[in-house]
């Protein structure tokens, strides 16, 4: 039933998901996902950190039976507000009906408006305020902006245990254990980038203040909202969240191009066999017509270099590579190398236009190629000397 003892006083009573093809409608699930929940029992009191939505409550409310020794739940910590952790309160409130829910300001508007909830069940909470279970102590940290305004952070001192919301998430199911030391945590890893950079993506600076604020605690253990419960690997993860948060990528390229007719995948391919030739052995290629979006948005964020490449089609950026141009605006992508290639047959636009969104980004790109019809021997000389000019950017 995947209930897990994390410290004497923590408890793991979440569930996953393994039917859901999308998070938020959005972003695929090939490996499913967890929603965690957390029990923690003071000697006097007994809180819930998050419950799960409101589809798999069931299984939350079997295991917090098997947990709680009859007791009753006197505090629910609300630390992230999205549905697939707050779903589960209507129905938590009619089984204890004693029970205050605990958040900051933001998070009680937040609640009070999803689930009609009155003034009486709440009980507000400011930064670093302490609440006392008994022998046991929950202090809350404001993370404002990791994703939504109103989230934050639980730590109990005496276990060092660190509830992050979001913060510190991952998709994929749980496969059989809850903590990292208790299954294989490699395919954790690449959903850590890929989560980061499509749900938490833009919030670099309130990620930064996060762990600067968490940085002054003695942490064992972080439980987040999704993934394994991280102990042995704690360090890695942080190092990870720090990394992508400061816009600091990892040694490689990105190539994202669009494709009608075969001509600019030609460019496409010359310039990963250049860069391949100068040393650059991370190279992920993405035709933006295939590969799905939240796969594209992760390595662009993960690698240094960034080349997109696309057709004129209508007299601007072929679609799938201006939705993946948005979405690096959006997420205010950051300290990349770029570079841009197009292709036309009686029109340029493209390139040009790619060009643009680049410099609106504050990314000049550090080379640019366009072609007409198909590729000559000019053009493939100009896709070499593109690749040329973005190896001896990142240091090749």
């Amino acid at each position: 039933m995947n209930i897990r003892k994390i410290t004497d006083r923590v408890f793991y009573v979440g569930v996953n998901d393994r039917t859901t093809h999308k998070f938020e409608n959005l972003w695929p699930l090939p490996q499913g996902v967890s929603y965690n929940s957390y029990i923690v029992k003071g000697s006097d009191k007994i809180a819930l950190i998050d419950t799960v939505e409101a589809a798999s409550m069931d299984a939350m409310l079997n295991k917090i039976e098997k947990t709680i020794d009859n007791r009753p739940i006197d505090y629910l910590i609300v630390n992230h507000m999205e549905p697939d952790h707050s779903g589960g309160i209507p129905e938590i409130l009619k089984l204890y009906p004693d029970l205050k829910i605990i958040g900051n300001r933001q998070t009680i508007t937040m609640v009070k408006g999803y689930y009609n909830i009155g003034d009486s069940r709440f009980l507000e909470i400011k930064d670093n305020d302490v609440i006392d279970l008994g022998e046991t102590t929950l202090q809350f940290i404001l993370t404002p902006l990791i994703h939504w305004p109103e989230t934050m952070m639980t730590f109990v001192k005496e276990e060092g245990v660190l509830f992050s919301g979001d913060g510190f998430g991952c998709f994929g199911a749980l496969n059989g254990g809850v903590m990292d030391t208790e299954m294989e945590t490699e395919c954790y890893f690449p959903e850590i980038y890929r989560y980061y950079s499509n749900i938490v993506g833009k919030y670099g600076k309130p990620v930064q203040m996060a762990l600067k604020k968490t940085s002054e605690l003695d942490i064992k253990y972080i439980c987040s909202t999704h993934g394994p419960v991280w102990h042995q690997y704690m360090d890695k993860v942080v190092d990870i969240y720090n990394r992508l948060s400061l816009y600091e990528g990892e040694e490689g390229v990105t190539i994202v191009y669009g494709s009608m007719y075969g001509h600019t995948e030609e460019i496409a391919e010359l310039i990963a066999s250049r860069l391949n030739e100068r040393g650059v052995r991370n190279l992920k290629i993405h035709n933006a017509s295939k590969s799905e979006m939240s796969f594209i948005i992760s390595d662009a964020f993960r690698y240094k270099g960034l080349i997109v490449g696309s057709p004129t089609y209508n007299g601007k950026v072929f679609p799938p590579v201006e939705e993946f141009m948005s979405a690096m605006e959006n997420r205010e992508i950051k300290n990349k190398v770029v570079a841009t290639f197009g292709s036309f047959t009686w029109a340029s636009s493209a390139n040009k236009s790619l060009v643009e969104m680049f410099t609106r980004m504050k990314l000049e790109p550090v080379a640019s190629m366009d072609m007409k019809h198909s590729p000559s021997e000019e053009d493939i000389k100009a896709a070499v000397l593109l690749a040329d000019n973005v190896a001896d950017s990142l240091g090749y």
